[in-house]
């Protein structure tokens, strides 16, 4: 088993607070589908910046994540499967999936 980060990029916001409860509401069905392969169910990003190898910072994100997931699964194929269930997907955003592992 290895932990995998769900990278979130796009997706719509909920237009009113009613879309909003319906959005988390998702979320949240999707995650007790996932049960205790969830090891953090993430957040969305805010703010960001991009900082160059020479030092320049530049206010915004360059790749454009909104936000994150740290599931556990047995392999790379296994995690993809378990993100195609997400809501970012209906949303109209995409998902990256990366094995993370420790080194420290």
């Amino acid at each position: 088993m290895a932990n995998y980060a769900l990278v979130y990029f796009g997706g719509s916001e909920p237009a009113s607070e009613e879309e909003g409860k319906a959005v988390t509401d998702a979320w949240m069905a999707w995650f007790g589908t996932l049960g205790d392969a969830v090891v953090d169910g993430g957040n969305p990003f805010g703010p960001s910046a991009t900082i160059t190898p020479g030092g320049a910072v530049s206010d915004r994100g360059a790749s454009g994540a909104t936000g994150y997931s740290i599931l556990r699964a047995d392999d790379l194929a296994a995690a993809t499967a378990m993100a195609q269930g997400c809501p970012q997907l209906a949303a109209g955003g995409t998902i990256e999936v990366y094995e993370t592992f420790e080194v420290m």
